[in-house]
C-alpha cells in the first residue's frame, strides 16, 4: 500500500438521473411524464381497449410546466415513459436586480442569484408590488430535468 494521499473532487450531483422510468399505464393524471423532451403535469389520460393483435395503448395530455404548453403522447401502455425529477422549494426573497434576475436565501444562508423573474404576468406584479411595499416574500421555485423557475409566492410578514 503506497503512503500518498489521494484528494478527490466532487463534481456536480453524483450521476443521478434527470428522469426515471415508469409503465405508461401505471401514470395517472397530476402526475408528471417527460414528452418530447419537457418535463410535464399530466391533465388528461385513456387507455384504449387492446386490438386484435396489438397492445392496450395510453393517450396522454400533458402541460408543459415551465412553458404552460399542451403537449400530448400516445404510448402503449405496457412500455415505459420517462418520469422527471419534480422538486420544490421555498426561498426567501432579499433582492430584484434591474436586469431581471432575483437574489433569494437559501435554507442554509447561501444566496442564489442564478433566477430570473417568472414570465407570468401577474405572479411577476405580485413579486414586484411585494418587494416594494417590503413585505418579507418567499417564493416557490421549482425545478425538473436541469431547469428552474418561481411558481409560487407567500408572504410572510408579521402583522
Amino acid at each position: 500500500m503506497s503512503d500518498e494521499e489521494h484528494h478527490f473532487e466532487a463534481k456536480g450531483d453524483a450521476g443521478a438521473s434527470k428522469t426515471f422510468p415508469q409503465q405508461a399505464g401505471t401514470i395517472r393524471k397530476n402526475g408528471y411524464i417527460v414528452i418530447k423532451g419537457r418535463p410535464c403535469k399530466v391533465v388528461e389520460v385513456s387507455t384504449s381497449k387492446t386490438g386484435k393483435h396489438g397492445h392496450a395503448k395510453c393517450h396522454f395530455v400533458a402541460i408543459d410546466i415551465f412553458t404552460a404548453k399542451k403537449l400530448e403522447d400516445i404510448v402503449p401502455s405496457s412500455h415505459n415513459c420517462d418520469i422527471p425529477h419534480v422538486n420544490r422549494t421555498d426561498y426567501q426573497l432579499i433582492d430584484i436586480s434591474e436586469d431581471g434576475f432575483i437574489s433569494l436565501l437559501t435554507e442554509n444562508g447561501n444566496t442564489k442569484d442564478d433566477l430570473r423573474l417568472p414570465t407570468d404576468d401577474n405572479l411577476l406584479s405580485q413579486i414586484k408590488d411585494g418587494f416594494a411595499e417590503g413585505k418579507d416574500l418567499v417564493v416557490t421555485v421549482m425545478s425538473a430535468m436541469g431547469e428552474e423557475q418561481i411558481c409560487a409566492l407567500k408572504d410572510i410578514t408579521k402583522s
